[in-house]
């Protein structure tokens, strides 16, 4: 069975890469799915930071492991999440799986996630669980799979 505060953490972590997300859509000023150093400064003057051409290059260097000259998602993402005790987006979110998942059997059922939130202290019914994992089940077997959860993160990027 998972435990209140592991999952709770999980759950806490997950939202902070769905907020990475948000963010970088903000830094992505052109919409073209990456970041350029312009961008990036851009939005740093935007927030009160003068970070000089200088800085902003050394923290493009960093992220950018294809060395393109650009932050794709994935770049941005593992830059911001590397620091996580997990070490890691596809750790965290088989992490969290695995918290949620408590038969083990690679799949989340509506049952379990209606016990999951119960034993977090929140009431959400049978009903509500039954749409919230048909929402996510992309193969409709009746059941998430850290695949469809891969799939959801993956449209969001």
């Amino acid at each position: 069975m998972a435990q209140l505060g592991s999952l709770s953490a999980e759950t806490e972590t997950l939202s902070y890469a769905l907020s990475l997300i948000e963010a970088f859509r903000a830094f992505d000023s052109d919409n073209d799915g990456s970041i350029t150093a312009a961008e990036l400064g851009g939005v740093l003057a935007s927030l009160g930071y003068n970070a000089s051409e200088e800085d902003t290059g050394a923290m493009m260097q960093q992220g950018d492991k294809n060395k393109d000259g650009l932050l794709s998602i994935e770049e941005f993402l593992e830059m911001n999440t590397r620091d996580l005790e997990h070490g890691g987006l596809a750790s965290l979110l088989r992490d969290a799986f695995e918290h949620l998942d408590l038969n083990n059997d690679q799949s989340v059922t509506a049952e379990e996630l209606c016990q999951n939130m119960e034993n977090m202290g929140l009431e959400l019914s049978l009903e509500d669980c039954q749409s919230i994992i048909a929402s996510m089940d992309a193969d409709g077997d009746g059941a998430a799979s850290l695949e469809d959860l891969k799939l959801i993160l993956n449209s969001l990027l």
